[in-house]
């Protein structure tokens, strides 16, 4: 009840927050009403033990609800007045029932200090039990979703290893057609080349048969031009060129 009076006084404007006095938590005890900086931090953690106590029931919070007030002696001191308040007025009457319930509470205590330590150990395996199930459960999942995404990232690597040998393949296969293409253009230039020096070898061929058709027939054609005077006439000039040759030869 105190909690929601605060809460709800925490809520009201700022000139009557002096008069509230707000009780400390300690760290077994979560806040309520908790902001935080940024949304998504997640909920708060459920203690794994139950907040601080003393005299074995009253929360450590309700002594330090007093302590600024009345101090270190104020919850004892209240909480006698109250008995002796509740006692003195016959609210609280002291029946046999009471007394009854003096004995329960001492049995209580009693076997709370005894039993209850035996107890708690037995439980805490049992909790331990339930999560090492819990704990083997979370790892086997976390190992089973690491192992997907260790065989995503392989299936992402073999992917890219894939597109790398597509476009291996695409420059093998352009490399290829450059090779063809470039072979076909040495077999068109060869091709030429064969046909331009079969036209030059038939160019000389025909050239120099021309050549010698052209000598026989000018031979012939002066040979027959050629008359017995002119022939005899020639010789005997060439005898006198030959006698003039060798006596200037003698004489020298």
């Amino acid at each position: 009840m105190n909690i929601q009076r605060l809460m709800l006084l925490k809520y009201k404007p700022r000139y009557l927050m002096h008069k509230v006095v707000f009780g400390t938590h300690n760290e077994t005890c979560p806040e309520y009403m908790k902001q935080f900086d940024k949304p998504g931090n997640g909920s708060l953690k459920r203690a794994e033990k139950s907040g601080k106590v003393r005299l074995g029931f009253v929360p450590e919070e309700f002594f330090v609800f007093f302590y600024p007030k009345t101090g270190v002696t104020g919850p004892y001191l209240f909480g006698i007045m109250l008995l002796n308040y509740l006692v003195s007025k016959e609210i609280y009457v002291m029946e046999h029932e009471y007394y009854i319930g003096l004995s329960v509470l001492v049995i209580v205590c009693y076997g709370t200090k005894k039993l209850g330590p035996l107890a708690a150990a037995s439980l805490d395996k049992e909790v331990d039990k339930v999560e090492a199930s819990y704990n083997s459960a979370r790892k086997e999942e976390e190992s089973t979703y690491e192992t997907i995404i260790k065989n995503g990232k392989t299936a992402q690597l073999r992917a890219n290893g894939q597109k790398l040998l597509i476009e291996a393949k695409k420059e093998n296969v352009a490399m290829q057609l450059e090779a063809n293409y470039r072979e076909r253009l040495m077999h068109v230039y060869n091709s030429i080349k064969r046909r331009l020096e079969y036209h030059v070898k038939l160019t000389r061929v025909e050239t120099n048969i021309h050549q010698k058709w052209m000598c026989a027939w000018i031979l012939d054609n002066v040979l027959k031009s050629i008359t017995p005077e002119i022939e005899k006439k020639i010789i005997n000039e060439a005898i006198e060129n030959l006698s003039k040759l060798a006596s200037h030869a003698g004489n020298k």
